[in-house]
């Protein structure tokens, strides 16, 4: 599950603006739970261009060597807008569920 979290979240992140792979791993990092290190990004990133849903660039840094720049293609952003689908069914039954348990909860704690 989390893997496809992950790359639900590459995704999103890519349909905002290009992204370089480390730049990827820092943003992802500042939320919590989705701690992902380089050894896993770069294999996901690389399986995302073969799937055609993302395009890579090479561009020159002024900060050290030349970065290998990310952004989403058209089969990418459809792919985007089914995962958002499917995440909004799944929060949505997983958010029915833990508010029904917690309402029983509750009522048991009625006199």
């Amino acid at each position: 599950m989390r893997r496809g979290v992950i790359e639900f979240c590459v995704l999103a992140l890519l349909d905002r603006r290009e992204h370089y792979g480390f730049e990827l791993v820092q943003q992802l990092s500042r939320a919590d739970g989705l701690l992902i290190s380089e050894g896993t990004m770069y294999p996901l990133l690389s399986r995302l261009r073969r799937d055609g849903l993302v395009q890579t660039e090479w561009r020159e840094s002024s900060a050290g060597p030349p970065r290998k720049y990310y952004r989403l293609t058209p089969t990418g952003s459809d792919a985007l807008q089914r995962y958002r689908q499917q995440w909004e069914l799944f929060r949505d039954a997983v958010d029915a569920i833990i508010d029904e348990r917690q309402e029983r909860h509750n009522e048991s704690e009625q006199p």
